[in-house]
């Protein structure tokens, strides 16, 4: 394989990383209870979910290309981008808006009143897989693109071993804000619910302007 290609390969796993780190910030911010057991979960679910998320978009369209001809699987594959993208606004949206709203309302609780935010199994898969998403239009333009269908694995490597290190990254300073804060979860909740607010514009700007 040609270097250029390698570092595409590993621009686009960072890229895709980018929004796990972003959720994995505000885990470490928000989850009271995070462990080194706890954020090693969340960081091998959103490599895992990351890179499955590729994987299927190429699939996708290889399968629908083989049944229907090359002419459908393109426009399949245009279907899938814009879809998956919009999906993945619409999910980023709501948990940022949520986590905000829910943040607000503690702040205006009474001390003995305030609920603090613990660590979820399933709320991570969610947030896994709101992030995960957009990796499917990845995988799709993958297909076109970069990747054969030997390849697309070198990219699955690749984006699951930098996401799991750069959720990893993204936990420890979440960690490190929190402390800074002195416990004062609501604020670090609503600093997590813009990150995903944020987040979720971020990912509808980047799919048009072509990033």
């Amino acid at each position: 394989m040609e270097r250029h290609i390698l570092l595409e390969i590993i621009l686009l796993g960072i890229g895709l990383s980018a929004d796990a780190f972003s959720v994995a910030l505000t885990d470490g911010l928000t989850y009271i209870d995070i462990n080194k057991k706890k954020s090693l979960f969340i960081a091998l679910t959103f490599g895992v979910l990351q890179a499955l998320m590729p994987l299927a978009g190429f699939w996708l369209v290889e399968i629908v290309e083989i049944i229907f001809g090359e002419v459908i699987g393109a426009k399949a594959g245009e279907i899938v981008s814009q879809v998956v993208v919009w999906l993945a606004f619409a999910l980023l949206l709501f948990i940022g808006f949520k986590m905000l709203i829910e943040s607000i309302i503690e702040m205006r609780k009474k001390v003995e009143e305030k609920q603090q935010r613990h660590f979820s199994v399933k709320e991570v898969i969610i947030y896994g897989f709101a992030t995960a998403i957009d990796a499917l239009a990845a995988g799709v333009a993958c297909h076109a693109g970069l990747s054969s269908t030997i390849t697309i694995w070198l990219h699955v490597s690749i984006i699951l071993v930098l996401t799991f290190s750069i959720s990893l990254v993204g936990l420890f300073l979440g960690k490190q804000i929190m402390r800074l804060l002195k416990g004062k979860y609501e604020i670090s909740g609503i600093i997590g619910g813009i990150i995903l607010i944020l987040l979720a514009i971020w990912v509808v700007v980047s799919h048009y302007i072509g990033l």
